[in-house]
């Protein structure tokens, strides 16, 4: 009766709420219990970190930096992926070609790479970024390519059968047709950037969530490290439910909300 008396949006905002909350007292109840309190600090405690590194200035410069990083690794991936899938979507031979290189290379995690992209880049910017568009492009590309070859093919003839030219069979019925593959493929892509900016920030960073992370087990400033997770995973969720506003705004025909 109480689902469906309240909307859909408010329904779900309650089930949040009740989620949080008991995961909350779970989270109390278990650092109560701890043997060792330091290994697992209390909500209050974290958040009481936090705000401390709020007030420093130091969480801000390391959320500033981690983002700037994830939107530029982010960028450049899906920049070659798009293209890339879309030539070995549309061109067997491309295809044939590629996919050894293709499926060999996604199966290597972006970690396996950061001596080589230290020695490679440098310990800037440079190799942090390619890192995360590593862990990008390759999921990108995959995703287009099987929305290209996914096209039916009565589409692109009934097309010729209206005199459409190779290109405007192109931009016209084979793009639209993967855009949902495309941005699923991106969306995809970027909980990898999340999950990999970590491991990107010990390549002699002094900056990022990562490294908050990692540098506050030095003291066991346990607490640091949890509130370095939280506020990842919590610019994780917010970036992806930016993103799904926006594609579904711009691209509202073609990407449909599924019920």
């Amino acid at each position: 009766m109480i689902a469906r008396a309240l909307p859909r949006s408010a329904f779900a905002a309650f089930g949040y709420v009740i989620s949080l909350i008991v995961v909350l007292a779970a989270w109390r109840y278990a650092s109560s219990r701890a043997i060792v309190p330091m290994l697992l600090p209390s909500p209050s405690g974290t958040l009481q970190a936090g705000v401390n590194l709020w007030s420093s200035g130091q969480l801000a410069s390391d959320v500033e930096a981690t983002i700037i990083r994830i939107a530029c690794g982010f960028a450049l991936g899906c920049a070659m992926g798009l293209p890339a899938g879309l030539l070995m979507g549309s061109f067997q031979i491309v295809r044939e070609a590629l996919a050894p290189f293709l499926h060999f290379l996604r199966f290597l995690p972006a970690l396996a790479w950061i001596p080589a992209a230290m020695m490679w880049l440098g310990t800037g910017e440079a190799s942090k970024i390619a890192l995360l568009a590593y862990t990008t492009v390759f999921v990108v590309v995959l995703n287009t390519m099987t929305g290209v070859t996914s096209v039916p093919r009565n589409q692109i003839r009934s097309a010729l059968c209206f005199g459409a030219t190779r290109w405007q069979i192109f931009f016209l019925v084979i793009v639209p047709a993967t855009l949902s593959y495309m941005v699923a493929g991106m969306r995809l892509a970027m909980g990898n950037c999340f999950q990999t900016v970590v491991a990107a920030e010990l390549v002699a960073s002094d900056s990022g969530l990562g490294f908050l992370i990692f540098s506050s087990r030095r003291y066991m400033q346990t607490e640091i490290a949890y509130v370095g997770i939280a506020i990842l995973g919590i610019i994780g969720i917010l970036t992806d439910m930016l993103f799904q506003v926006v594609t579904k705004k711009l691209l509202w025909k073609y990407v449909r909300e599924r019920q």
